[in-house]
């Protein structure tokens, strides 16, 4: 496995991210466990979760992918210090009226909620989770230097910010003398490239930013089920697939996926995974993992290295103006 400084700081993180959302959603606790040993067994050192995880799931109030997290640190050998923990504030957890949002209040209510549910004592990287309008910027940002400063939080970033507000953040960290943002999670794959690449890729090149894509395999489109020609599963998320992805353009990148891949002895997924590691921009890409095969798999795309050719031959599929 190999490992990248996030953006201009001195941390160093795993290629591959394990991403968490399913915790408590569509996999158990000892799935989750199971899921985690073997991704640091293969060397990612970098878990990512939000507090929000996962609400939209029947019987989940929030926080269970983090509690999920803290009972497998709890319960391991491994050193708390050889692991980069990454989690999320900003969404709605609960019915009082400061329960959602950045003021200070929610954060500082957030963070302990946070660490209490890990375990731990600090979080390596806490991110916001998506812009909170209602709220100014220097209160937002002036809590999470308290956070950092007190110790509680290693490293700030954010998550789905455009370029404009991005920037601005780090003016107001610059001025006012505030942690700044180290990092940024876009949505970003060979099939969803103008969000990230039109604006925000040149600007967190530029500011250091190290870019933490999550969704590199667009929704499982890139892990080459879905063909032109093959059956539709009958699902809430195929269907979103369907509509965003499955036109001859996303077809087009899936055949050059494959193509290239057999070069290199990769799946689709494995080489789309190579094709956003192979972004000067991203640090890490973030996957999840339903099961120990789905992640072995996934994670190899970590070893693929796509030649200048390879990756302009794939660039060139889902070209955008």
């Amino acid at each position: 496995m190999e490992y990248r400084r996030l953006g201009r700081t001195g941390l160093k993180v795993s290629t591959i991210c394990l991403g968490t959302m399913q915790f408590g959603w569509t996999s158990d606790e000892s799935t989750a466990h199971t899921i985690i040993n073997e991704a640091v067994e293969l060397g990612c050192n970098f878990l990512d979760t939000a507090d929000v995880y996962s609400t939209w799931a029947e019987g989940n109030p929030g926080g269970v992918s983090e509690q999920m997290i803290g009972n497998w640190l709890a319960a391991q050998a491994v050193p708390r210090d050889q692991l980069i923990i990454a989690t999320k504030v900003r969404g709605k957890m609960g019915e009082g009226a400061n329960d959602e949002g950045l003021s200070r209040q929610h954060i500082m209510n957030a963070v302990a909620d946070s660490l209490r549910r890990l375990q731990t004592d600090y979080i390596d990287l806490y991110q916001v989770h998506w812009p909170d309008e209602e709220t100014p910027l220097d209160e937002t940002l002036g809590a999470l230097n308290d956070l950092v400063r007190s110790g509680k939080v290693r490293y700030i970033g954010c998550s789905n910010y455009p370029a404009w507000l991005l920037a601005k953040s780090l003016w107001v960290s610059d001025v006012r003398g505030l942690a700044r943002f180290n990092s940024l999670q876009p949505h970003y794959s060979l099939v969803h490239r103008a969000e990230f690449e039109r604006e925000l890729q040149p600007l967190c090149l530029d500011q250091g930013i190290g870019a933490i894509p999550y969704s590199p395999l667009g929704g499982g489109f890139l892990t080459g089920k879905y063909r032109r020609d093959g059956a539709l599963p009958d699902s809430a998320r195929a269907e979103g697939v369907r509509s965003r992805y499955m036109n001859e353009q996303g077809f087009t990148a899936v055949d050059k996926l494959e193509e290239i891949g057999h070069a290199h002895q990769a799946t689709v997924a494995q080489t789309a995974i190579a094709w956003v590691l192979a972004n000067p921009a991203v640090t890490s890409a973030i996957i999840g993992a339903n099961s120990l095969q789905q992640l072995q798999d996934t994670v190899k795309g970590a070893e693929v290295q796509l030649s200048p050719e390879e990756k302009d031959a794939l660039d060139a599929t889902t070209a955008w103006d």
